[in-house]
C-alpha cells in the first residue's frame, strides 16, 4: 500500500511577519531588484504591498540596516549598500576605536593649533579655555567618509603635535589616541559617546564631496585616562551613503549567559 504523500513543511511557517518582508527584501536585493546605492520602496509603499503594518516594515528595515545591507538616510529614505565604498565599523572596545588605522588612512586637513574653545575646554574639564584642534578626514579605499575635529589639552598637545603623521597635508595610518597614549602616564581606560544627525557645513561638504546642509551621523566621543583625566575630545561626521556604524553589546554580570 502505497503511503499518503505528506507535504515538504515550510521551514518558515510560523515566523514574525517582519521576518518575512526581511527575508525578501534580501531576496530582491541579491537578484539585482534593488541595486547597490538604488532606494527602497518607502514604509508606506510597502505597507501597502504586503499588507503590513509600518511599524512591521520598519522592523524589517532595522534588520537589514543592523547587517549592514541596507543604510538610512533621515528625511530621504533607505539605501542599498555600496559593498565597495560603504565602511562598516563594529566597535566592541577601546581596542577597537584604536585599531581604525588597520584598514582606514588619516589625512591631515588642519594641524594641531592652540585655540579659545569654551565648549570644548569645558568638556575636556580645563581650567582654562584654550585648547588645541586639529581637523582631519579619514578614508577607506580611498573615499573620504568622515570629517573629525579633534580638541586636546595642553599636556597631550605637546606630546605629539612634532609627529610627522600629524602635520598639515600628512597621509597616514595612524589615529590620534593611538599617537597619544604611548606618550602618556596613564592607559585610556574609557571613551564616552553620544550619537545625533547633523547638517554638514561647508567645510564637512567641501572634505567629503557632499553638498552642504547634506544629513550627517555626528559621533562625540570624550576619552578618560585611568586618573579619570578626559584627554581627547573628537568631533566626527560621518557620511551614511559611506558609513555603517554597528556596536555589539555583552551582558556581564552574575546573570550574563555563558
Amino acid at each position: 500500500m502505497t503511503a499518503p504523500h505528506r507535504p515538504t513543511p515550510d521551514p518558515h511557517e510560523g515566523e514574525p511577519a517582519y521576518r518575512r518582508l526581511s527575508r525578501a527584501l534580501r531576496a530582491d536585493i541579491a537578484s539585482g531588484r534593488y541595486r547597490d546605492g538604488t532606494q527602497l520602496p518607502t514604509e508606506s509603499e510597502l505597507s501597502t504591498q504586503h499588507g503590513l503594518s509600518r511599524q512591521t516594515v520598519r522592523r524589517a528595515f532595522q534588520d537589514l540596516v543592523s547587517d549592514g545591507i541596507v543604510y538610512r538616510v533621515p528625511g530621504r529614505g533607505t539605501f542599498v549598500a555600496e559593498p565597495d565604498s560603504h565602511y562598516l565599523r563594529q566597535l566592541g572596545s577601546i581596542e577597537d576605536l584604536m585599531n581604525l588605522s588597520a584598514d582606514t588612512t588619516m589625512e591631515v586637513l588642519e594641524p594641531l593649533r592652540r585655540r579659545v574653545d569654551i565648549a570644548a575646554a569645558s568638556r575636556l574639564r580645563l581650567d582654562t579655555d584654550l585648547v588645541h584642534c586639529m581637523v582631519f578626514r579619514r578614508l577607506h579605499d580611498d573615499v573620504p567618509f568622515v570629517l573629525t575635529t579633534v580638541y586636546v589639552p595642553e599636556s597631550i598637545a605637546r606630546s605629539i603635535s612634532d609627529l610627522p603623521e600629524l602635520q598639515a597635508g600628512a597621509v597616514s595610518s595612524a589615529t590620534i589616541i593611538g599617537l597619544a597614549e604611548p606618550r602618556m602616564d596613564n592607559p585610556i581606560t574609557e571613551a564616552g559617546q553620544s550619537i545625533t544627525v547633523a547638517p554638514a557645513d561647508d567645510a564637512a561638504a567641501a572634505a567629503l564631496n557632499c553638498a552642504p546642509g547634506h544629513p550627517m551621523l555626528r559621533v562625540d566621543r570624550l576619552y578618560t585616562d585611568s586618573a579619570d583625566r578626559a584627554i581627547e575630545l573628537a568631533t566626527s561626521l560621518f557620511l551614511p551613503e559611506h558609513y555603517t556604524y554597528r556596536v555589539t553589546l555583552r551582558r556581564t554580570g552574575p546573570d550574563a549567559v555563558r
